[in-house]
Parts: structure tokens; C-alpha cells; sequence
């Protein structure tokens, strides 16, 4: 057991992972600017009101509770949830006071929710594509939205308090998280034209599965700092993903050979560093 403090609780994905600990038997501590959703309120969590942004809030919140663990998930999740730079300046100061706060209260484990947003394809201009693929943690951004910029500096402030504070740290970038309902109406969109999510390579993960990736993110010890891309294994999409690119990133290269409905992302530090493979996939189609 850990006593935990997950900000953004209140959201599409901490409402799970707050579930998800509780279930795993951890002590959580919630904090998100809305109240809870009414199917956790009085789950056992501990819920705190108030703006992640503020740093007298954090640190009284981190002093009251000395959490081992913080996860954190609070942010604009688009470009479109404000102007330019309420986008911006929301998320990276929220990112920055959360983790500032965590290390000076002696947290030894964080976790922290990024994006595969950071490339820049899903919201940038549009022509477009990966350099590379699979893509891996080290693809740069290429986009020109200050979403995907708010979260390249999330993450290079989480290396920063990684060498500042000396806690593990574990950025995940993750594609459209949601339960698995909205993903196969999703499916259905993409069988009609595929070209519907080539801007995120056709990638998901079940929100139950971010739950659980980001509780394992602070139940192992993974000293360091990491970036970890999280989805699941295959596409949106009955096409095979090799053909996929080559229809709508016919100017990305291939490092190796996409096998069958591979999804386009190196899922390789997920598996082997993080030990995690998601579980609730699409169903095949026919």
C-alpha cells in the first residue's frame, strides 16, 4: 500500500486511476478544481477542491498528506480548451508546481501523463508526417499548436525535477485514452475512411488500461527518468498498418516492417522497462 495524491482526479482519466488504486488497496488522495464525480464520491479517496497551479494549496496538500507516490494528470487536454497561451501557460505551470511541490515534500515516485500530441501531428498544420516509424520516445516535435508544445516542456520539467529532487519520474505518451465504447464508435469512423486518424496514426488506449499503466508506474521501482509511449499493441483500423502508411505518410520510412495490424508507435520500453502490456484491446475485425 502507498499513499498516493493523483491531481486532475475528476477527469476522463483520473476518475479511473483513482479507482484503480483504490481497488489495488492504496490510500488516495484526490485533487482536482471541479468536485468529484458522483460514482467515487465517498469511494475512500480523500478529496481536496482546488487549483494544481497554486503552490501554497500543493504544498499544504503534500505537507498534510506525505504522499510516496504522485501522480499527476491535471491539464487543458487540446489546443482548443482556451486561447494559445491559457493552453500553454495552464499546463506547464501546473506541471512544473505539482512536481516542484512533490519533490520538496520528499515524494520518491511520479508519474505524469504526456501525449502523443507532442509530435505535433494531431493538431499541427496540416502535410504533416512522422520522420520515422514505429516512432519512438526520442521523435521530436514537429507540429506548430501550443499543446504540443506545453507538453515538450512538461516533459523536459519532469527531467529537470528528476535531477532537482532525485525521484523517479516516468512521463507516458499516450493517444486517445477512453472506455472502450467510444473507441469501437471510433472504429466504426475509421472503417468508413481511415484517413479520419492518420494524424494519430491510428493509435488508442482503453482508459482502463491508462489506469492501471499509471499505478504501475509508481508500484515499480524504475529509477530515472523515462518517457514511455502507452497504447495498445494494434490500430484502430482492419487495414494493415504498413498499408496505412504508406497511403497516408507515404514520405515516413520505415525502420523495420509493420506486421500485420501493428500499431505505429515502438511499444518496446512499455513491455520491457515498464513491464506492462495494455489488455483491453478492439476486437479483431472481420
Amino acid at each position: 500500500m502507498m499513499r498516493i495524491v493523483v491531481t486532475g482526479a475528476s477527469g476522463g482519466i483520473g476518475r479511473y486511476v483513482v479507482a484503480d488504486l483504490l481497488a489495488h488497496g492504496h490510500e488516495v488522495h484526490a485533487l482536482d478544481r471541479v468536485p468529484p464525480p458522483a460514482e467515487l464520491a465517498g469511494n475512500g479517496a480523500t478529496w481536496s477542491q482546488g487549483e494544481v497551479r497554486d503552490p501554497a494549496l500543493m504544498a499544504a496538500l503534500m505537507e498534510t498528506v506525505r504522499p510516496g507516490a504522485l501522480i499527476h494528470l491535471a491539464a487543458l487536454p487540446t489546443p482548443h480548451h482556451g486561447t494559445p497561451l491559457e493552453v500553454f501557460g495552464t499546463n506547464v505551470e501546473a506541471t512544473f508546481v505539482a512536481l516542484e511541490a512533490a519533490g520538496n515534500a520528499g515524494v520518491r515516485r511520479v508519474a505524469l501523463a504526456s501525449s502523443i500530441s507532442l509530435l505535433g501531428l494531431p493538431y499541427g498544420a496540416d502535410g504533416l508526417a512522422p520522420l520515422y516509424a514505429p516512432v519512438d520516445e526520442a521523435h521530436p516535435n514537429i507540429g506548430t499548436d501550443p499543446y504540443a508544445l506545453s507538453k515538450e516542456v512538461d516533459e523536459a520539467t519532469a527531467a529537470m525535477m528528476h535531477r532537482r529532487h532525485h525521484y523517479q519520474v516516468i512521463a507516458f505518451r499516450i493517444p486517445a485514452t477512453a472506455p472502450m465504447d467510444m473507441h469501437l464508435k471510433r472504429m466504426a469512423e475509421v472503417a468508413k475512411d481511415p484517413a479520419d486518424l492518420a494524424r494519430e496514426l491510428w493509435a488508442y488506449l482503453d482508459v482502463r488500461d491508462a489506469a492501471r499503466a499509471f499505478a504501475h508506474a509508481v508500484e515499480r521501482d524504475i529509477p530515472g527518468y523515462h518517457v514511455i509511449n502507452v497504447m495498445a499493441p494494434d490500430t484502430y483500423s482492419a487495414l494493415p498498418s504498413a498499408e496505412l502508411m504508406a497511403r497516408y505518410h507515404p514520405s515516413t520510412p520505415l525502420r523495420r516492417p509493420l506486421v500485420g495490424r501493428e500499431v505505429p508507435f515502438d511499444v518496446t520500453k512499455c513491455r520491457d522497462l515498464l513491464g506492462f502490456t495494455p489488455e483491453h484491446l478492439l476486437p479483431i475485425p472481420r
